[in-house]
Parts: structure tokens; sequence; C-alpha cells
């Protein structure tokens, strides 16, 4: 559960057939059959009149013209150029974009990063890219980095309207002075995990949606699953699956999308499968094998 909300987680073998006898004398019924002559490879192709030149096979002219159909496809693919394609229209995702596959719905991807928390930055003035900043922040606050206090302090600072964030640390360090919330989580007074163990929480979303929008402002909802636990041999929080719905509301300050309001719900959740449950090593390598995403919508 995250604690990040303000309320609350073929073949052409021509000439290779038998063929039938003609000109069979009356009562008989054999059969004739021509064999290849000469010592080749009674299977191999037949052999062809001196001087005499052969014509392409069928498959090679296929093979071919494929080869150059892909070749055409990938130069047309390409052709835009640069990050995420050539967007004819402007960053506000107008119906003038063209889509480009390695941009879904046609708007160039985020173009930066923070450096000191790896957030995505630079969304676009527009649905799609609320929706965006939306499931990325979904995803910051509900990061392990929330349990301890640099990184909560970077992180607030990263996604809170510069107004506001200063107010929401004060209230989230003082939830998180709380040795409650800390010590039910497995991690001690400065957010570490025991020795042996490692800490997971991770919000996976599953998808986004504009509730509302203006011209400087937007609510998005982003429904998301959540891992949270301790990996590692005996622990006593293993790492479970939860789902939620954060809802954020979402300014445009200096160029980009910013949260003056977070809330999060319970669900939608769906039925669990019957699949065992992987071991505490297992778990705890994929967490830090597999790196997380930055989501565009």
């Amino acid at each position: 559960m995250s604690l990040g909300g303000d309320d609350g987680y073929g073949g052409d073998y021509e000439g290779h057939e038998a063929r039938r006898g003609r000109g069979a004398a009356p009562g008989d019924h054999l059969t004739r059959t021509r064999l290849p002559e000469g010592d080749g490879d009674p299977y191999g192709p037949p052999r062809r009149a001196p001087g005499r030149t052969g014509k392409p096979s069928r498959n090679l002219i296929t093979v071919v013209s494929v080869v150059v159909l892909l070749l055409a496809a990938i130069a047309f693919v390409n052709r835009g150029g640069g990050k995420g394609g050539d967007s004819s229209g402007d960053d506000t995702g107008g119906t003038g974009t063209e889509a480009r596959p390695t941009a879904p719905t046609g708007e160039r991807p985020v173009d930066g990063k923070n450096d000191t928390t790896g957030i995505a930055s630079g969304f676009a003035k527009s649905e799609q890219g609320a929706q965006s900043a939306a499931a990325n922040y979904a995803v910051a606050l509900g990061s392990d980095g929330m349990f301890q206090a640099d990184r909560r302090k970077a992180i607030v600072n990263t996604v809170y309207a510069p107004d506001l964030a200063g107010t929401r640390l004060k209230e989230l360090n003082k939830a998180f002075s709380n040795s409650k919330i800390l010590s039910n989580a497995g991690l001690d007074a400065n957010g570490d995990p025991p020795d042996g163990m490692t800490f997971v929480s991770r919000a996976n979303p599953v998808g986004a949606k504009v509730e509302k929008f203006e011209d400087d402002q937007a609510q998005v909802a982003v429904w998301h699953s959540l891992l949270f636990g301790l990996a590692g041999e005996g622990s006593k929080n293993p790492v479970a699956e939860g789902w939620y719905t954060d809802t954020f509301k979402l300014k445009w300050i200096k160029g980009d999308w910013k949260v003056i309001q977070y809330t999060q719900k319970n669900g939608p959740a769906p039925v669990g499968r019957d699949q065992a449950a992987s071991s505490a090593e297992d778990m705890a390598n994929a967490v830090q094998g597999f790196g997380g995403f930055t989501y565009a919508r």
C-alpha cells in the first residue's frame, strides 16, 4: 500500500513427376515411368540442353520481392528519424499528429528525467500527457523510496506543485515518524530492511483515464497493482499483491504537470489465479533484476 496519498497505495519441382506412358499397345495395361538419364541424382533437377538459360525459380522471385517490401517498410517507419519519429503536430497532441510505432497515441514520449529521482518529466500539455504524468507519479509515490527520508523529499519535490510540496512533505515526514508504519513494513527507523532481506514496494499501472480536463488542470485516475513486502528467507511480511486506484488532480506549472491533490482507494481487484508463489530468493532476484518502466499514454 502506498503512503503517498493525501488521504491514505515450397519448391519448384518441375520435371520431377512421373509421367504416364503414351501410345501403349492394345492390351498393354502397364504404366511407363520416365527415369532421369545419366548418373546424376535421380531426385535432382533435370538436365537442360547446352546453351539454354534456365528461368529463375518462382520461389526466388517471391523471396526477393518480400525482402524489397520489408526494406521499404523499415525505411518508411524510420523516415521520421529521432526519438518517436517525426511529429507533424505541436506538443498539444492535436489531430495533426501522425501516429508512429514508437509513440502509440501519436505524441512524442517524454524527453527528460529528474536527475535525482529518475522520474520522467516534460509531459505534453494534453489529455494524453496528463495521463502519462499521472501514471509515472503513481509509480513514484508507490515506490520504496517513500520509506526513506532523503528519497521521499526528492520524490515529493519532483511530483508536487512547488507551493504545496513543502506542506505535503511535512505531513509525510510526520506520518513516517510513527514507528508502527515502518515496523509493520519490516523496516528499521531509517526505512532499511533487515540484513538478507529485500524490501519491495512497486506500483505497476494497468491503465489511466481522464476524468476532467481544462486548459491548465486535469483530473486523472490510474488503476494499478502494487507489490509490497519483504523478500527473503524467513520473512514475516512476504511480498503480496494489492490493487488500487490513484486519483490525481494536476496543474500545468512551468511547462509540466504537477500534483496538487492525490487520493487513493482500494480496487478494482481481480480474482487471484491458482498459481504457486515463487520462493523468497526468486522474488528478490526478480525485483533486483527487472527494472521499472517510464509510462506514456
